[in-house]
């Protein structure tokens, strides 16, 4: 059984414990406005919060979460009322496709969070996770740099309660848990050990047979 909070809310499931946390957050317990991109920790479109850290979700086996704090990007609202960073992003008008803006936004609120006057080179180092196809970054960057010019105290991404299915007895397939990619286990400031995606190599040319090494984020 692992248990953690989710948007402030406890949870207890019977999962595959090497299953994604992405597919356990969507598929059992249904929030879905975190996404399914890449499946290897590259796009950032599965950032959820744990315990205030950003975290790549799609290669993050739930049992990482036992005894953690999740949020995820509907448990950043106050009700109706949106979290300032995203106003800021309809402000800005930043989506195209909206496809990979939770996860910018997961992100985006991680540096707000612990940098309230972050220089540009802090935005781009904490935003380089996150790929847009749309290539939306200018107004991503305006949109973080109006969350600063407001000067507004941000609520903390956390206790917001979301629908929970506290009492999902549900074992994933084993398809999803052979999806699950090797990990490094780092601690995070908070002394959560954090899972993230080893280096993997990866063909830069198919017909070559030349390869290079990509370091996962």
């Amino acid at each position: 059984m692992i248990k953690f909070e989710i948007n402030g809310k406890s949870t207890a499931l019977d999962v595959d414990p090497n299953a994604p946390l992405l597919w356990v957050v969507r598929e059992v317990i249904g929030l879905t406005g975190s996404k399914f991109g890449c499946g290897m920790g590259l796009c950032g479109a599965c950032t959820m919060h744990l315990n205030g850290e950003p975290v790549r979700t799609c290669v993050l086996p739930v049992s990482a979460a036992n005894g953690q704090r999740v949020t995820t990007i509907e448990g950043i609202a106050d009700g109706e009322s949106l979290h300032p960073v995203q106003q800021a992003w309809v402000d800005e008008n930043v989506p195209q496709c909206g496809y990979c803006q939770s996860g910018q936004i997961m992100s985006a609120l991680a540096l707000l969070e612990k940098n309230t006057n972050p220089s540009d080179k802090d935005i781009q180092a904490a935003m380089a996770g996150n790929i847009c196809r749309c290539g939306t970054y200018p107004r991503i960057e305006k949109a973080i740099k109006r969350v600063i010019s407001n000067g507004q105290p941000l609520p903390q991404s956390s206790p917001k309660e979301s629908a929970v299915n506290t009492s999902a007895a549900v074992t994933l397939a084993s398809n999803a848990t052979n999806a699950t990619q090797a990990t490094n286990v780092t601690t995070a400031s908070s002394g959560v050990e954090i899972f993230e995606p080893a280096k993997r190599e990866v063909p830069s040319k198919a017909d070559t047979g030349v390869k290079a090494t990509r370091e996962a984020v």
